[in-house]
């Protein structure tokens, strides 16, 4: 996994694949789906830290550089900020 989102699309899009599959026994199933629903709970945890960091972006975007000593994901490391 490369960590971008659409990777992460990727990776469901490949385990309903498996789902899928009609050659599967029932204990084959039941491990996919166990799988599946562990999938399912990381990757609503990173779509919702997506959404937080969107939403960080946004506020920035509609109010200014007021905010950005409030929001450090988002601001450039202190070395950085220090060499500009």
């Amino acid at each position: 996994m490369k960590n971008r989102l659409t990777d992460l699309n990727d990776h469901l899009f490949m385990q309903m694949e498996r789902l899928a599959n009609e050659e599967l026994t029932p204990e084959q199933i039941a491990s996919e789906v166990e799988r599946t629903d562990a999938m399912v709970h990381v990757a609503d945890r990173i779509v919702e830290n997506a959404k937080l960091n969107l939403q960080a972006c946004e506020l920035v975007a509609k109010h200014g550089d007021r905010f950005m000593k409030h929001l450090p994901m988002i601001a450039p490391p202190a070395n950085e900020a220090a060499g500009k």
